[in-house]
């Protein structure tokens, strides 16, 4: 990859891991292709390999490689045309009236961590990320790494935090990192809340996209991201709408 010109990533250094345990998909291997984290990474670099379908998680940003499967599918959201279906509609109309969003600085709150941690043990009690719920890795994971292009979205309702939205601000758009919120508040629809703020956002900001990372068919987890249209994934070369790459 190339670093001399921002938009090319050709000699940019990258590495491929050992075989490991799929996080999306149970008792299939996998393997991630990563960026070299002693590269300097700008707002321009970080756009160039958001477009070409890399993620971030922490410090290092990384893509699927795996040999035998295609499944982590790279989608995100031009903002412009969406259109919120009747579902979506009635979670903006319940929350928006009495819920804010504040976007805050990336750092590490105590108020954000005890509340990762009761989404974690609700959401996902049975994984690794619930038991290996530190403070230290809770840092790794989401506090700001680059000193400035990460905020937290904090949703309050009535004062209290019920949910933060862990977002990059890329040049074109925004690109959705993480999001935890309240268990205890099913009934609000905090995630999907989440992403039409974040949508809402991007729009605000003139930006183009939402990026949500990759979508996985076969992974319930998942299947949230494909309910958000018009959507575009990444097919290795380029953007394209989901009906036109016959993937639903």
């Amino acid at each position: 990859m190339n670093q001399d010109n921002p938009h090319c990533s050709s000699r940019l250094a990258l590495y491929l891991s050992a075989v490991h345990p799929c996080a999306y998909l149970e008792s299939l291997d996998a393997r991630t292709l990563f960026v070299d984290p002693e590269a300097r990474i700008d707002g321009h670099l970080y756009q160039s390999l958001i477009d070409q379908g890399f993620r971030r998680s922490g410090a290092q940003i990384y893509r699927p490689a795996c040999r035998d499967c295609a499944d982590c599918i790279p989608v995100r959201l031009p903002v412009r045309a969406f259109q919120p279906d009747r579902s979506q509609r009635r979670h903006w109309k319940r929350n928006i009236s009495d819920v804010t969003c504040v976007a805050a600085p990336a750092t590490f709150r105590l108020e954000h961590f005890a509340l990762y941690r009761r989404y974690l043990a609700h959401r996902h009690a049975d994984g690794r990320m619930a038991e290996d719920a530190t403070e230290e890795n809770y840092r790794r994971f989401l506090v700001d790494p680059w000193g400035g292009l990460t905020r937290f979205i904090e949703l309050r309702l009535d004062g209290q935090l019920v949910g933060v939205a862990i977002t990059d601000q890329l040049e074109r758009g925004l690109s959705a990192v993480y999001t935890f919120f309240d268990p205890d508040l099913p009934q609000r629809g905090l995630g999907v809340f989440s992403v039409l703020s974040q949508i809402e956002i991007a729009r605000q900001q003139g930006l183009d996209y939402l990026y949500l990372g990759y979508w996985v068919k076969a992974s319930r987890k998942m299947a949230y991201k494909a309910r958000f249209r018009p959507i575009e994934a990444w097919n290795g070369h380029q953007w394209k709408r989901f009906e036109h790459l016959g993937v639903l």
